[in-house]
């Protein structure tokens, strides 16, 4: 009996099958099954390019975009926990009259709505979490402007974006090599800087850097500053003027706050009405100026009204004559 013989299998592979002598791997990157990753990978890659081309770039700003008919800046002021009633009101007016005047926002707080989080810490900190609460509660403002309560909007017919923030006034302004602490520290302001890319604007009296007026720009870069300054481990040290000292050593210690940082006249929206030190001259008040400041003024005193009384007689009687 025979049997039937298996056939012969063919010489010829399949035409699925790749010869031997013709195949070669791919790297594992290029697999068809990772294709996807190497996808995401390269539009991360130019999210990326595209963020830093936008951030660095001259003409561009770290600011948010800002709904149309929004007030384009929102006054902050924060007032001692023992302040009197009747001063609360006049510096409240102040402010309301010139931002009716001029179309912006107005915000005010007492020191002690921060005092959970500032511990045992001096309220004076408070000033940091109001202007970031003020950014919130007025997300159009492309600005908010802090100024103590012991100082007085004396010329209401300056706009502030006009007077500081536009960029070609701004860069006429700004004070460039100068020692950011007075008189000799080692850290000066840059001057290479457009006024279109400042964030921060500041002035010095005769000790150093003076928060009692300064204006601060909507953007990513202002919460990241706001952040830094109020950082508990700069609250819980031992500044001998708190969150004063604390702005001057971030100031000199952070690049990326020098470089959105400018320096302007102190006489621009923060004149002094006493020469504290006798070497002052240069910031003391004269008529016309944009802002008083009492630096001799205690809030929680009775004579800080008395104080400001004959500037509040000019103010009267600037409003009579218009």
């Amino acid at each position: 009996m025979h049997f039937a013989m298996p056939p012969r299998k063919s010489s010829r592979p399949p035409p699925y099958a790749m010869r031997n002598s013709r195949s070669f791997n791919l790297p594992r990157a290029f697999r068809r099954r990772d294709y996807r990753f190497l996808a995401i990978l390269i539009a991360g890659c130019f999210s990326i390019i595209c963020f830093l081309t936008y951030m660095f770039s001259s003409g561009g700003s770290s600011a948010d975009y800002i709904p149309a008919g929004s007030a384009p800046v929102v006054i902050v002021t924060v007032f001692p926990m023992s302040a009197e009633a009747e001063f609360v009101e006049k510096i409240k007016k102040n402010r309301n009259d010139y931002a009716m005047r001029q179309g912006y926002a107005t915000f005010f707080a007492s020191a002690t709505d921060y005092r959970s989080l500032l511990n045992d810490q001096p309220l004076t900190w408070s000033k940091v979490p109001a202007v970031r609460h003020a950014m919130t509660k007025y997300p159009g403002a492309s600005f908010a402007w802090y100024l103590e309560p012991t100082a007085l909007i004396m010329n209401q017919e300056l706009s502030l974006i006009d007077h500081i923030m536009n960029k070609e006034r701004l860069e006429s302004l700004m004070i460039t090599n100068e020692p950011v602490v007075p008189p000799d520290s080692v850290i000066r302001t840059f001057d290479h800087l457009k006024g279109d890319r400042i964030d921060f604007v500041i002035s010095q009296d005769h000790d150093g850097l003076s928060q009692s007026s300064f204006i601060v720009r909507r953007g990513e870069w202002a919460k990241y500053f706001l952040d830094a300054w109020f950082d508990p481990l700069y609250r819980s040290y031992n500044f001998q003027k708190a969150e004063g000292h604390a702005l001057e050593h971030i100031v000199q210690w952070h690049g990326t706050i020098l470089a959105k940082l400018a320096l302007v006249p102190q006489r621009t929206f923060n004149s002094y009405t006493i020469d504290t030190t006798g070497n002052n001259a240069k910031g003391m008040y004269q008529d016309k100026d944009f802002v008083a400041n009492f630096p001799k003024c205690d809030a929680e005193r009775p004579n800080c009204l008395e104080l400001m009384e004959p500037y509040f007689e000019r103010l009267d009687g600037g409003k009579k004559s218009e």
